[in-house]
């Protein structure tokens, strides 16, 4: 049955193999269920209703991935899509989390009409690729700061905006032996090397510092799910500094999951012959289907994982992988109370790990010597940390670049795409900021 509906022995799989790489996966990826909540706690949710959440979201997308698109990729809530939710729409812009769930599915919404129509195509050939570079670099560098300031690596400073922490501190040191370890594994190739790093901080922390105490039970039942299960509120969708924020989820989650695709399809070869991910309707309807899904459950969008690469190094070849992965994601459901026990210096090292990942693909721009392209680039990513703002710093990068080709006489390089997001953020400029 295995063989018949994942075609094993058709892409010279098994099912020893396809276990093992999604073993891999979901050990180089469990950190989400951790730092997930940790992040969305910010935002006054219930740390254990999004653990659950999370895990959820996760195994709901994975396994739809697995069984739709039989693909070996895995799904989660995002990395820079939840600091989006918790520290611009909530804490920022003055949302409540309820209200932010409602962005995210009504983003979902638009993200599943998209991949029922051809206009997905459009989009991803007509986006300016300097914008989609400088929104993964801007949410690296958003994710970096966030990380430095769980590690107590960067403090408020006393006259400048940030200053270095205290560098004695236990949290300090702990959180750059963490970072170190994740880095010196994965340069040896390590698929477990974040995992890795955190748990070794974990348990040196729980010796070592008097306010991180390990948890009283390894194995428990799941945390209730009521305080975020159906808990979001959709109607200030008709707001249009609302729709904006919509927009912007969606911007990001659609180029993040189209852009992953792509690379985790090179890597496990299959792409079709005319250069496109197979099935990819399949692919993106999956990913969209469980933004909508994990609103509704209590978390922030779910897109799809990088991580994916390291099961398909370890031999993952279909959508058996995946669906190893959401199961070991339903196991997880029961280690609640090590996940509240790991502290956020813990957590801060794998942030900024993920971050240097996102800020690398710069390597892949190949526009350098136009400065039509450079600058919206650069001020989109600049300004998404320092306004502490995804949104702002998107919207601006895409209303630079309008500008600069207008006035550069480039006008003939935009197009309908680049100009209808201009005039939102436009508009989302004027009425966010009318006072």
């Amino acid at each position: 049955m295995l063989d018949q509906w994942f075609q094993l022995k058709k892409k010279g799989a098994t099912a020893r193999s396809e276990a093992l790489a999604g073993l891999t996966t979901w050990i180089t990826m469990v950190y989400i269920a951790a730092v997930n909540p940790g992040i969305l706690s910010d935002a006054g949710m219930d740390f254990g209703a999004v653990f659950v959440a999370t895990c959820l979201a996760a195994a709901l997308g994975t396994g739809l991935m697995g069984l739709l698109a039989n693909h070996p990729i895995a799904l989660a809530p995002g990395m820079g899509l939840n600091a989006f939710f918790a520290y611009s729409i909530v804490l920022g812009a003055g949302y409540t989390w309820n209200q932010a769930l409602g962005a995210v599915f009504w983003s979902g919404i638009i993200f599943v009409i998209l991949s029922l129509s051809p206009v997905r195509k459009t989009i991803i050939r007509d986006m300016p690729e300097c914008l989609k570079t400088g929104a993964t670099v801007g949410i690296g560098l958003f994710l970096a700061v966030i990380g430095f300031q769980n590690s107590g690596i960067v403090v408020p400073g006393e006259g400048t905006l940030l200053s270095m922490g205290n560098v004695r501190s236990i949290p300090f040191l702990l959180a750059i032996l963490g970072l170190i370890i994740i880095a010196a594994l994965h340069s040896r190739g390590k698929p477990w090397a974040v995992i890795a790093g955190v748990i070794v901080v974990t348990l040196l922390g729980w010796v070592l510092d008097d306010n991180a105490k390990p948890p009283a039970e390894i194995v428990s039942m799941p945390p209730a799910l009521a305080p975020t299960f159906l808990q979001l509120n959709w109607k200030p969708a008709l707001d249009f500094g609302f729709l904006a924020l919509v927009l912007s989820l969606l911007f990001v989650d659609f180029f993040d999951t189209s852009g992953t695709l792509i690379a985790v399809a090179k890597q496990g070869g299959f792409m079709d012959e005319n250069g496109q991910v197979q099935k990819v309707e399949r692919a993106l309807l999956a990913d969209s289907a469980a933004t909508v899904a994990g609103s509704l459950l209590g978390t922030s969008t779910t897109t799809t994982y990088i991580e994916s690469n390291t099961g398909i190094s370890a031999g993952g070849k279909t959508g058996l992988t995946a669906l190893v992965i959401s199961v070991l994601f339903l196991l997880t459901l029961f280690f609640s109370p090590v996940a509240a026990s790991i502290p956020a210096y813990a957590t801060g090292p794998a942030l900024i790990f993920v971050a240097i990942l996102l800020v690398s693909s710069l390597r892949d721009f190949k526009s350098w010597g136009e400065i039509t392209e450079v600058a919206p680039l650069i001020l989109t990513a600049i300004l998404m940390p320092l306004s502490f703002s995804i949104a702002d710093g998107l919207a601006a990068g895409c209303i630079i670049y309008t500008l600069i080709h207008l006035f550069s006489g480039k006008h003939k390089q935009l197009n309908w795409v680049t100009l209808g997001l201009t005039l939102a953020f436009v508009l989302r400029f004027a009425f966010l900021y009318q006072e």
